[in-house]
């Protein structure tokens, strides 16, 4: 593998430059004073950032982009072999080096690098302890999977030894990496067109958590089922937190304010040490934050710190993010896509200012909809009314004989108001002709379906 000298700035050249990750580690390579190029299918505002940073980034994924002077490519796990770009450059003889290669590289620059892996909750732990590295003053380069207002973007370039990122268990990209600390939020059956199942996916956690070194630390749930599996034998040192006070790190008396938000005591080997305030709701977060503290707690930095740092975390971009009012009815977006993520979104949701629910979700993925098509159901029940969008494609064409009309067909099945509606034209409609004043209406998934309540929000 071609490994890359940081010390002398080469020329990179990013297949799919515009992603959330792949930006994020271009805007790094550019502040250390390398050229950057890139492609991407379509103009944004993050490659249009990258370009106004020094990049040169093409539209289109074509030959003609793999310039002279390119010392090696990176491309994401979306660029398949018969890419035009990606065949140009191995005709070329270039070297190549995936996403999660070159971020596992980067992180060999730092002494203290921290990764933060789990099915569900990267992004807003990710985000929760660079609020509370900030707070801390300790000048941290972050590389985080969303729109932290924070930090002004994704990424976050900083002159300490701290290197904070997400590290994604998808095709085992995150087997490429070299943590110091890393953080294991959960484990759950999903990405199942990669992994077998959910023995395989475990297997995978358990090798990265091998990836730590005798002076390492693996921070675990410990409301993971049978996690002794995932922590048994390794060298590295191995800290708790969870639900229950006889882990390392506890929350207990958890309480949610008007607005839903939680607080809870943090609770360290049994001793409280404060009161814990948040200003995201829902149970889920009290976890993430627990993960965050317990991290902020190995690099000495101090409970008020921490506790500054998680009061002023208000969310990320398209997790359960306020998007505004329209005729009293309250629209949320967020991101859930995964059965365990739309039932704790939901359930975080019921604590929030509401008459009734509505949750209008867009599948992700015909592998993953076939594969949990019962616990989507089950998932969706915790709300009043479910409308459903067509499944957003991604990567797959297959559609293994699933629709969105079959989830709303079971739904009805079971008791719950359901209903499928064929375009995003037709959902707006019947949102504005259903809904009420003092409603809420939360727009749920990781394709486009942001859209529907921008599009009921215009003016």
């Amino acid at each position: 593998m071609y490994k890359i000298n940081f010390e002398k700035p080469i020329h990179v050249h990013f297949i799919g430059i515009g992603g959330i990750s792949m930006s994020g580690l271009a805007k790094i390579l550019l502040k250390e004073g390398f050229t950057v190029s890139g492609s991407d299918n379509k103009r944004s505002p993050l490659t249009e950032q990258l370009e106004a940073e020094g990049a040169t980034v093409f539209y289109g994924q074509k030959v003609s982009n793999i310039i002279d002077g390119i010392d090696v490519v990176v491309y994401t796990a979306a660029i398949h072999p018969d890419n035009e770009e990606y065949k140009a450059a191995i005709e070329k003889g270039l070297s190549m080096l995936t996403r999660a290669q070159l971020l596992g590289q980067l992180m060999t620059n730092y002494d203290m690098p921290i990764a933060v892996s789990g099915t569900h909750g990267k992004t807003t732990t990710t985000s929760m302890l660079a609020h509370i590295l900030l707070a801390a003053g300790t000048d941290p380069t972050v590389s985080v999977g969303g729109i932290l207002h924070a930090i002004g973007g994704n990424i976050r370039v900083g002159n300490s030894e701290i290197f904070l990122t997400e590290a994604c268990e998808y095709t085992n990209s995150f087997l490429e990496f070299f943590p110091k600390i890393s953080v294991i939020l959960n484990i759950d059956e999903d990405h199942l067109d990669f992994f077998k199942d959910l023995e395989d996916i475990r297997h995978s956690f358990r090798r990265f958590a091998e990836l730590l070194p005798q002076d390492g630390y693996l921070v675990i749930s410990g409301d993971i089922e049978r996690f002794e599996g995932i922590t048994d034998g390794l060298n590295c040192k191995v800290i708790t937190y969870g639900s229950d006070s006889s882990m390392d790190y506890a929350a207990v008396n958890i309480l949610h304010n008007e607005l839903g938000n939680a607080s809870f005591d943090f609770v360290k080997k049994g001793t409280f040490v404060r009161r814990i305030t948040l200003s995201v709701n829902g149970d889920h977060n009290v976890s993430n934050a627990l993960a965050a503290l317990a991290v902020a707690d190995l690099l000495d930095i101090s409970a008020e710190d921490a506790c500054a740092g998680l009061k002023k975390f208000r969310g990320t971009k398209r997790r359960f993010e306020y998007k505004g009012e329209v005729d009293g009815i309250t629209v949320i977006d967020d991101y859930a896509h995964h059965p365990t993520e739309i039932r704790a979104s939901l359930l975080a949701a019921r604590h929030y200012p509401h008459r009734e629910i509505w949750c209008i979700f867009q599948p992700h993925t015909y592998t993953r909809t076939k594969a949990l098509f019962h616990d989507f159901t089950d998932a969706l029940s915790y709300t009043d009314h479910v409308i459903l969008a067509d499944i957003y494609a991604a990567r797959e064409t297959d559609t293994l004989g699933v629709c969105s009309e079959d989830l709303a067909k079971e739904l009805c099945e079971n008791g719950v108001d359901a209903y499928y509606l064929p375009s995003f034209e037709a959902i707006e409609s019947f949102c504005l002709e259903k809904c009420q004043k003092g409603d809420m209406l939360i727009t749920m998934g990781a394709g486009d379906v942001v859209n529907i309540g921008e599009a009921l929000l215009k003016p």
